[in-house]
């Protein structure tokens, strides 16, 4: 394979002058990893093309959304007839109600639904629908879960086990930030502290319940079943941000997984099918607090576009005509996982991999990774190498240590086997560095 990103290279510098940073979403530049991002041609299944004429195997998946893999001639097909049928109103349609209905019968904690545009829409929303269900104003988030760009949750930690928030990001009042509070993932005891001193003031606790956004992280036996009984003894609701797990690690999320029912949960990513495609719903006393039904004002032009509601739509109904796909996905990304770990351990590692259902990741660490400090002991240059040497070998892993990757129902046994090959000459290539490192 001649690999060569002459045509991105230029392409990237053509970006900049009209594009921050030349992306319209900072780790897509590769400033975590270096080199020059592979700009993107075309994606069928599994695979991914760029402009320079490389294939990739993909684990990206648009960061999660494609769990059908890219263009499922389905999915396109409805979303070809439901182009020629205008691709905006403005006004109620059927396939905003069918989409709801599938998705409160998927997670029956959602009793009713709003639709939104992203993520971050999502959680904005949810947390002043919780400020105004609670008549509280703080709320807790955990240390390296990502919730979006809002100003509510771009915190960051000071020193302890909570604090009040400090902005993350220029732009971010103070005054908006001392009423988030920041705990550890997976210390059941700090939130508990937290509460116990502030429990009267806090509106809602928002977690993502398997995190995705420091890597792939997993809740210890026992810590989600502790969060959600810290916020009922204390009166304040619980928000699963289930925007990168929702019909990912099952199709009922992690709430089904895990058996914990939220007041409220953030969907979005494979709920539109690669479109934008977000939604937050909850228990009905609380969400007829939004407008129309109630005083809690949140609007969207382009909320329920036909065109997004058409590929949601094809997507879970894809999903649930094979009985089996959690299953055989599950399968393949749990034998994937398996083949890196036994190529690491060839070249003398013990790096740390998780996965639970189609969601997995892996820690350049010789230690447990339980939270996002244990996480940020990763050795960054190992990724990097890494990284590097399977883009080299057409395996598209996100481009940085701190995301997960995400299997598909169109990857094949023969790209779980080359990407378990490929992973066996970068690790040697890490072992050269190691080397050299102690020479």
């Amino acid at each position: 394979m001649n690999f060569t990103l002459e045509k991105s290279a230029t392409a990237f510098a053509e970006a900049k002058r009209y594009i921050p940073g030349g992306v319209n979403s900072p780790v897509r530049s590769f400033r975590g990893v270096g080199g020059t991002p592979p700009f993107i041609a075309k994606a069928a299944g599994s695979r991914i093309y760029d402009i320079d004429g490389n294939s990739y195997i993909d684990y990206v998946g648009s960061w999660g959304p494609m769990i059908l893999g890219h263009a499922h001639p389905e999915v396109i097909g409805e979303l070809t007839e439901a182009l020629m049928r205008g691709t905006s109103y403005g006004a109620p349609t059927l396939l905003e109600t069918e989409l709801a209905r599938l998705i409160t019968e998927a997670v029956p904690s959602m009793e009713l639904v709003r639709f939104v545009n992203s993520g971050t829409e999502a959680t904005m929303s949810a947390l002043r629908l919780a400020r105004a269900y609670t008549k509280r104003n703080k709320i807790v988030k955990f240390i390296g879960c990502y919730h979006g760009h809002h100003d509510s949750l771009l915190i960051k930690a000071g020193s302890g086990a909570a604090t009040f928030g400090v902005p993350d990001s220029p732009g971010v009042p103070d005054s908006i930030a001392s009423n988030t509070l920041t705990v550890e993932y997976n210390d059941a005891a700090g939130l508990a502290a937290i509460f116990e001193k502030q429990g009267e003031d806090i509106a809602a606790v928002i977690i993502e319940p398997v995190p995705g956004n420091m890597g792939m992280v997993l809740p210890r036996p026992g810590y989600l079943e502790a969060v959600r009984d810290i916020t009922e003894k204390h009166g304040a609701l619980l928000i699963f941000d289930e925007v990168m797990s929702g019909f990912r690690v099952a199709y009922g999320g992690a709430q089904e997984v895990f058996n914990i029912t939220p007041d409220l949960t953030c969907l979005g990513k494979v709920i539109g099918g690669g479109l934008p495609v977000a939604a937050y719903g909850g228990r009905r006393d609380i969400m007829e607090l939004i407008a129309p039904s109630g005083p809690v004002y949140q609007a969207g032009t382009l909320s329920g576009n036909p065109l997004a509601m058409t590929a949601g739509i094809a997507t879970l109904h894809l999903l649930m005509q094979t009985e089996t796909f959690y299953e055989d996905v599950t399968k393949m990304t749990a034998a994937l996982c398996a083949g890196i770990k036994a190529q690491a351990e060839k070249h003398g590692f013990n790096f740390q991999f998780h996965q639970l259902g189609t969601m997995f990741g892996l820690f350049f660490s010789e230690t447990p990774v339980y939270d996002y400090a244990s996480a940020k002991q990763s050795d960054i240059a190992a990724f990097n190498i890494f990284f590097h040497a399977m883009l080299e070998q057409g395996i598209y892993l996100a481009p940085s240590q701190f995301e997960a990757a995400f299997m598909s129902g169109a990857h094949s046994q023969a790209d779980i086997d080359a990407t378990i090959a490929a992973s066996g000459n970068a690790f040697a290539k890490v072992a050269q560095y190691y080397s050299q490192q102690k020479a």
